[in-house]
């Protein structure tokens, strides 16, 4: 019980971090590809941790474009995931994105952060349209990062100069806390976990699981957990589900879904599970999935 409580806690300081750059107050314009987030409530002292954490001159922010969020804005986002106590009254989670080549893909580290790892960031940001950049994330103490996900959408969209997709950016924060209550609940690695939501993502994308048979889609979620030795219940296949339909909706860059699933497998293989394995364990289930639709 205490654990839940605690982990609950560390999903809406994560909340409050992603959240670090939905207010568009913005101090200053840079050449275009710096785009700090910081949230409103910081003070003094903690600002400075944050700067230092994310690599940032406090003397050369005017070579940055920066965004703050306020705690009006992180209760806008996410008070349909996380309770408004969890979400509290203080805005402090901040994010650095930097702009990169094309095709360069995502890069994401973090500082401070005790909830959201790397591969959830990644694979929520992609999910909400963050392509090509560095994001950095960090929180003046221990917190959970949840709300980063919505300060480097929202920095990313103001580098595209273009608004926000709000549904994309549901969908992804959706996708967070459903890989972090998953990775909380099963005896498994997180890179696991984070693999199987993004090859299911994946496939959704490529209209390869057809939403509409719900058998036939729990079948699917159950052969693809197993190459990852993960078991599920019912009430969590039901989420994934749900979650799959909402992310049906969005226009997914099939280019993007497959670099993270590639990222994703060369960890995997890091942990023991070599890339001919995964390779051939996957084209067995695609020619399983061509079967179903045949």
């Amino acid at each position: 019980m205490m654990k839940n409580i605690l982990k609950k806690g560390l999903v809406l300081l994560c909340a409050s971090a992603m959240l670090a750059g939905s207010a568009f107050s913005a101090f200053a314009a840079s050449d275009g590809d710096k785009y700090l987030s910081l949230g409103a409530d910081l003070s003094d002292s903690e600002k400075s941790t944050v700067l230092k954490l994310l690599g940032v001159d406090g003397d050369e922010l005017d070579q940055y474009t920066v965004l703050t969020v306020t705690n009006d804005e992180e209760h806008k986002y996410l008070d349909d995931y996380i309770s408004q106590d969890q979400i509290g009254t203080m805005a402090l989670s901040s994010v650095l994105v930097e702009k990169t080549e094309e095709g360069s893909g995502l890069n994401v580290e973090t500082y401070n952060i005790s909830y959201c790892t790397k591969g959830m960031y990644a694979n929520a940001l992609t999910t909400a349209g963050v392509t090509d950049a560095n994001v950095t994330v960090a929180g003046p103490y221990e917190i959970s990062g949840t709300a980063a996900l919505i300060g480097a959408a929202k920095a990313f969209s103001e580098s595209k100069g273009v608004s926000v997709d709000e549904k994309a950016l549901d969908s992804a924060l959706d996708e967070m806390i459903t890989t972090g209550d998953l990775e909380e609940a099963l005896d498994a690695d997180p890179e696991s976990v984070e693999s199987l939501i993004a090859e299911l993502k994946k496939e959704v994308a490529e209209g390869n699981i057809d939403l509409s048979d719900t058998d036939a889609v729990r079948q699917t979620i159950e052969e693809l957990a197993s190459k990852y030795n993960i078991q599920l219940t019912s009430d969590q296949l039901q989420k994934i589900i749900d979650l799959l339909e909402k992310i049906s909706n969005l226009d997914l860059n099939i280019d993007n879904l497959s670099q993270q699933v590639q990222n994703l497998t060369n960890k995997l293989e890091d942990m023991g599970v070599t890339t001919e394995q995964a390779k051939s364990w996957f084209q067995k289930f695609l020619d399983w999935l061509r079967s179903l639709l045949s």
